[in-house]
């Protein structure tokens, strides 16, 4: 909080500025430490990868791991406080980007997964015409390992196998997807910059 919201002022007698403490406001302290707190519980439940990225400060990581482990009791919830306590202390905006960015890359996997799965369905469903239109839409697939793939995808569906191939033509989409993905951001993200080069 900045100083002009911490005080008041008025003059004395002499002219002379007199300062004293305005009294916090109850009710937003509440509602800070209740967003504090549904903070303090989104990263006790992220994997040990994800927290790590968070760059926490040691204590606060320390108690987070240990009240991730923890069953959902009286002593987890007195732990839970802690940590809000301790993130109130410092600048939690570093740490909301941060998870802002992994959820947006959770989404995304997700979307991944829903697209290759589409569209494995619709390859071993639809043969050729489907390989041609998955072709069109992203020329830079191997043309030759698709048809390999879809082939034995398409014999193990007809003779009622265990879906090794299938698995491997997911596989194969889904990566697909995911550098042509990661390719679009780029080309997003050099956009951004030449605009802002352009700005300057």
């Amino acid at each position: 909080m900045s100083e002009e919201h911490d005080y008041e002022y008025e003059y004395d007698d002499n002219g002379e500025i007199v300062y004293y403490a305005v009294r916090p406001n109850k009710t937003q302290i509440k509602k800070d430490m209740a967003v504090l707190f549904a903070l303090s519980e989104e990263i006790s439940e992220l994997s040990t990868a994800q927290l790590q990225n968070l760059e926490l400060p040691e204590n606060i990581h320390k108690a987070v791991v240990e009240v991730s482990g923890m069953p959902h009791k009286g002593a987890r919830k007195r732990l839970l406080k802690f940590i809000t306590g301790q993130l109130h202390k410092i600048d939690v905006e570093p740490i909301l980007e941060k998870l802002a960015r992994m959820k947006n890359k959770s989404a995304h996997a997700v979307r991944e997964h829903h697209m290759a799965e589409r569209w494995r369905d619709k390859l071993v469903a639809g043969g050729n015409d489907a390989l041609a239109e998955l072709l069109n839409e992203h020329p830079h697939a191997d043309r030759q390992q698709l048809r390999q793939l879809l082939r034995n995808a398409q014999k193990e569906a007809e003779a009622a196998k265990p879906p090794k191939s299938s698995r491997l033509l997911y596989r194969y989409l889904k990566n697909l997807l995911k550098v042509e993905g990661e390719n679009e951001s780029e080309d997003d993200a050099d956009f951004e910059n030449e605009d802002e080069l352009e700005n300057e």
